[in-house]
């Protein structure tokens, strides 16, 4: 389904992305881990055809993705949650927002469909509300159901649960084993990794994959998690005569 080879991104001097690549097949989910700067973001704004790599191919069903090929049909494939959901949110209302993509793309029974996916999230009764004054975690639904409403292949997730709260936080565990979209959630909190995937890609702070696999093993392999910053080791205090040092988890 997707396909990179040998990814390359620059900041105009700053390299944040080198040599990435990778598949991904029909149905996946799969977690993309790294810490705050190693070029997550980035390669899901690649993935979603906002950035173009500098070098390399993405490829997209076998064609290659430029500039040139972008239409509304592969803007229906690909939809993208970026980590602060005020960015993406411009409607006056929670219901104008959930339908905005539909009209885009000219669906009909807009009015059933946003009541549907708004029941199923819980959020009906917000409908009539600016969803700039929501909580975090409410904005995040809003803009997740605004995505999923119109049924993309893949949904790219950006830190997903950075602004939801523990109970929301739960929904979207489950809602991430409910549905059958192809998920790529970049996160680098390891909790929320271990819950939705089996898989994991890792980016170290050099902007490099130093692994993509099976997620059990990635939490026994503790060199690689520490080269990419995924856990810290410092002083632990028992009572008050103990002092040791071991690895925390970026939980």
């Amino acid at each position: 389904m997707i396909t990179l080879q040998n990814i390359e991104f620059s900041y105009e001097e700053k390299k944040v992305l080198h040599d990435i690549s990778l598949t991904i097949n029909k149905g996946e989910k799969v977690v993309l881990l790294g810490s705050n700067g190693s070029g997550k973001s980035t390669l899901l704004r690649i993935l979603a055809a906002l950035y173009f790599p500098k070098k390399g191919e993405y490829l997209f069903h076998t064609k290659k993705v430029s500039k040139k090929n972008i239409d509304k049909n592969f803007r229906k494939k690909v939809g993208i949650l970026f980590q602060n959901p005020e960015s993406m949110i411009f409607n006056p209302t929670v219901k104008d927002e959930i339908a905005f993509s539909l009209r885009e793309f000219d669906e009909e029974n807009i009015d059933k469909k946003v009541l549907a996916i708004s029941e199923k999230f819980g959020i009906a009764h917000l409908l009539d509300k600016n969803p700039l004054e929501l909580s975090g975690g409410e904005k995040q639904k809003v803009v997740l159901a605004s995505i999923l409403i119109y049924e993309p292949e893949i949904l790219l997730l950006d830190e997903p649960t950075a602004a939801m709260d523990p109970r929301t936080t739960g929904w979207f565990v489950d809602l991430m084993l409910e549905i059958e979209t192809t998920v790529i959630v970049a996160t680098h909190d390891l909790s929320i990794a271990y819950e939705v995937s089996n898989r994991a890609i890792v980016l170290d702070e050099k902007h490099t994959m130093v692994y993509d696999g099976d997620i059990e093993k990635l939490f026994k392999d503790l060199q690689t998690l520490q080269k990419a910053n995924l856990i810290h080791k410092h002083k632990h205090r028992h009572k008050k005569d103990f002092t040791h040092s071991h690895y925390h988890l970026h939980f």
